[in-house]
């Protein structure tokens, strides 16, 4: 019996019949109400906010939050198959729930008091409050103890001055999860944007991301009271926490990516002519399909450990800096070569290889680049800091 050419070593025998549940649904939201529109959303730039309520149903934001909060409750293992079946659509809308799920209601969830927790979560799981994460800033994303925004008490509140760069969803979001310096270390603030002082402008010019809402947050006296504050952490931990939980669902995002392109180029391959005969009848196409397939494998064999390791509360974040690095790395190769595979056909929007190549240039570039993965495994396996 021929094996299927997207799963080769049976990774799906080895999930759960909820795990298979969910991903069968988000599968087939994708298959139905992204995959048609979503080349065109991309060419215009256009972010797809007619979706949001219709994720919001299926329980894909805030998955692995408890039900109490109008969470779907569901384990590490589902979330990270929810987030490969949004990016086998397109990176963008992986991105927005990423971002909805990992870095602001998590935060919300891990760090704030019970009344924010009520106050939020179960809007924003229904798709009502739409939040962004304010980490990165303008002059670098790598050093986030070096931070800018600052933080001032005045009596019962806080005014907030600086700036933010790279922030998916800033133009669509109702709150800003802000990170600031403070006189007691970096903490973090649940921002209204309709807050006065609090400014977001949409980043043009984009080639990558394009069906996704990319911003700049400004801040100029912006005054929230002390319960807008995360009371329950301090320091960097808090969003360095935030990222491991979404670095851990983009360990799985880009092998949706990878798929796309990968199923597209078999099938392009099967079908087309040259000298006489299928191209996929060559040694050259069959050696980078089989490589592209024997990568897909590594990087599902990896992620569902990872997952595994997640679920029984052991993952580390090491193990989830060496996925991110070899996932968006595999994806982002077997994106160029599908597109190679294509010719001519491979730049245009028609076909998913280009657009899924395009947008993990970024993917493989935030929540930590490539190389600061790399030096956070070399730092694992020698005890040296080289950063």
């Amino acid at each position: 019996m021929a094996l299927p050419p997207a799963d080769l070593f049976d990774v799906r025998s080895m999930l759960s019949d909820e795990e298979r549940a969910v991903q069968d649904t988000v599968a087939r939201f994708v298959d139905e109400r992204v995959l048609p529109i979503i080349g065109d959303c991309f060419e215009q730039a256009r972010f797809p906010a007619e979706l949001v309520p219709e994720i919001a149903s299926l329980g894909l934001l805030g998955s692995s939050l408890p039900e109490e909060y109008g969470c779907a409750g569901l384990n590490g293992v589902s979330y990270g198959l929810i987030c490969q079946e949004l990016e086998r659509g397109d990176s963008g809308l992986r991105s927005f729930v990423s971002v909805q799920s990992s870095l602001c209601m998590y935060p919300i969830y891990a760090y704030g008091s019970e009344d924010q927790r009520k106050q939020y979560l179960p809007g924003m799981a229904r798709g009502e409050i739409i939040g962004c994460f304010g980490l990165t800033e303008p002059h670098g994303g790598s050093d986030p103890a070096n931070m800018k925004t600052h933080a001032k008490k005045d009596g019962g509140d806080w005014v907030i001055n600086g700036a933010k760069m790279w922030i998916t969803n800033g133009n669509l979001a109702h709150i800003a999860i802000v990170w600031a310096q403070t006189e007691e270390g970096i903490q973090g603030f649940i921002v209204p944007t309709n807050t006065p002082g609090f400014t977001a402008q949409v980043v043009h010019k984009k080639m990558s991301l394009r069906a996704s809402v990319t911003s700049a947050l400004f801040f100029d006296n912006v005054r929230i009271p002390d319960a807008q504050r995360l009371p329950n952490v301090k320091g960097l931990k808090g969003p360095l926490g935030c990222l491991t939980q979404a670095r851990y669902g983009i360990t799985w995002g880009p092998i949706g990516a990878a798929i796309a392109c990968y199923t597209e180029a078999l099938n392009y391959a099967k079908e087309r002519i040259l000298f006489n005969r299928p191209i996929a009848a060559t040694q050259a196409v069959q050696i980078k399909l089989a490589e592209m397939a024997r990568r897909i494998t590594q990087a599902q064999l990896l992620v569902l450990q990872l997952g595994r390791l997640k679920d029984a509360g052991k993952m580390q974040p090491a193990q989830v800096s060496m996925a991110k690095w070899n996932n968006c790395r595999i994806a982002l190769d077997i994106a160029r070569e599908a597109r190679d595979i294509l010719g001519g056909a491979g730049i245009t929007t028609e076909y998913c290889p280009i657009r899924h190549a395009l947008n993990l240039e970024s993917v493989i570039t935030y929540e930590g680049t490539e190389t600061v993965h790399q030096l956070v495994i070399g730092r694992e396996v020698t005890g040296i800091n080289a950063f």
